[in-house]
């Protein structure tokens, strides 16, 4: 059956199955919105792993002692083919992901700029002489790469999530072995077919596609050659990955799951907040980490902001990532469904109310209808879960003490929002909210130049920013001595 993508894409998505080899064993990739089968991709085995570990290792010599230009100037020449290709690659995307084709192209340009801005990086890792402790010797702090990296991407920003990781690694002299989810495996491969056209020397970045993601993560965190992992998915798999790494006490970043408060004050532009929230909320289905999982509007306001929010999101248009128009697209599968839709009938049962959707979408299959509930109370399983889908559920406060508070009673720390237009409140909201991304009249906070991580059982780390190079660094001090005084 013929793809719906172009003959670019096709290409690229030929290369990059070539790429990944040939296996004894493959595993199937589907096309979320109607259930076509894709393509089918090796299924890499720990043998496999094994095998692109010491291939990681044995290139990390030669690309770690290039110039920090040198190793910039290919970073600069993948960029440039992946915006040359950001058609191509979203069709990808879309193809087995999901999302609409405009929302897949902003994807692969938020990509790319990561790795624009790790190539301009890589020649600002600079050391330090620190003042010596006697007048015959001197110290030197000097930061070179960490070794091999492992990276474990999710299927939900397939393409995002891989440079955000890969390019700070590369910037610093590290090697890097990627494993990307099951789901979306095909816009990692392209990825790395891009890459090596840059220039990118073999075995300086490998992409290791598998069904069985625990057979070959356990290589990943036990092999001693491997020196760092790096982590984006649920904070369940996260616990499992840093106990596993603490055999070889490997440096982690761990970006993990999120339950974001979204807060509407009543002294808040309205239509601004309503703009808001269907950007954090509705953006990829809902299928976000920083998605606005508790959306709290003081009650002064909230017939108001209700009213506004559901016309908004009545009018969204749901489909195939493909058709024109299309503003959400399907959920990743069928068990995704299940689970929103589980969290949903959950609290009505509860005694929520659906004020639009509450139930699958119309078309079937993996689409779930946009969804708004009120009366959401505690003891609803909604009111602490990670919803991960296009449901909305809102509920009232009064002062600011109490939402603070609420926003806060989580385990999860990633991202924060909230309206208001009083100046002494956004600063009082902003440092007493406990995330590590906050959003103070705005929602899309993630960009290459700020660091984009979580605190409590959201994470461990920084990506993007100057800060998103130092995880892939060691700390070296040289001691100098003998520098006797001139005679």
């Amino acid at each position: 059956m013929a793809l719906p993508v172009s003959a670019a894409a096709s290409a690229l998505i030929a290369r990059g199955l070539a790429l990944g080899g040939s296996a004894s064993r493959t595993f199937p990739v589907f096309n979320p919105a109607n259930g076509v089968h894709v393509a089918d991709v090796a299924d890499g085995t720990a043998d496999d792993m094994r095998a692109a570990i010491a291939k990681a290792k044995s290139a990390f010599p030669a690309w770690s002692t290039r110039t920090a230009k040198e190793r910039g100037a290919i970073l600069r020449r993948w960029h440039g083919l992946v915006v040359e290709n950001a058609d191509a690659l979203a069709e990808i995307l879309t193809l087995e992901q999901g999302k609409p084709l405009a929302e897949a192209r902003g994807e692969i340009l938020f990509g790319a700029n990561f790795i624009e801005w790790f190539a301009e990086e890589a020649k600002r890792v600079y050391g330090d002489i620190v003042p010596a402790h006697a007048p015959d010797k001197r110290c030197l702090v000097l930061k070179q790469p960490v070794g091999v990296v492992g990276a474990i991407t999710p299927w939900n920003f397939p393409s995002g999530m891989i440079t955000r990781k890969v390019a700070p690694a590369l910037a610093a002299g590290c090697t890097i072995v990627v494993k990307p989810a099951e789901d979306t495996p095909l816009s990692a491969l392209a990825l790395a077919v891009l890459a090596a056209d840059a220039g990118l020397p073999e075995n300086v970045m490998t992409v290791v596609t598998a069904a069985r993601a625990a057979e070959v993560a356990g290589v990943l965190t036990a092999s001693p050659d491997v020196r760092k992992l790096s982590f984006t998915g649920s904070t369940r798999v996260g616990k499992l990955l840093m106990r596993a790494c603490a055999d070889t006490v490997k440096k982690l970043s761990l970006e993990l799951g999120g339950n974001a408060p979204f807060i509407v004050f009543d002294d808040a532009d309205l239509d601004a907040a309503v703009a808001g929230a269907m950007a954090t909320k509705f953006r990829n289905a809902g299928q976000t980490c920083v998605s606005a999982n508790r959306i709290y509007v003081q009650s002064g306001v909230m017939e108001a902001f209700a009213r506004k929010y559901a016309e908004a999101v009545r009018a969204l248009n749901v489909g195939d990532g493909f058709e024109t128009g299309t503003q959400i697209g399907p959920l990743i599968n069928a068990a995704a469904v299940e689970k929103v839709d589980g969290l949903v009938q959950d609290a009505i049962g509860k005694g929520a109310a659906a004020v639009l959707g509450g139930g699958r979408h119309e078309r079937g299959g993996n689409f779930y209808a946009p969804t708004i509930l009120t009366g959401v109370r505690p003891e609803m399983e909604i009111a602490h879960a990670e919803i991960f889908g296009p449901v909305a559920p809102l509920t009232p406060f009064e002062t600011e003490t109490e939402v603070v508070a609420r926003a806060n009673d989580t385990p999860y720390g990633l991202a924060a929002y909230f309206w208001s237009r009083d100046v002494g409140r956004v600063f009082r909201v902003a440092e007493a909210l406990e995330y590590g991304m906050v959003g103070a009249n705005e929602v899309l906070t993630s960009n290459e130049g700020a660091p984009f991580g979580g605190i409590k059982e959201s994470g461990i780390g920084r990506e993007g920013s100057r800060y998103g190079i130092e995880d892939f660094i060691e700390i070296k001090y040289l001691a100098l001595g003998g520098i006797a005084a001139a005679a």
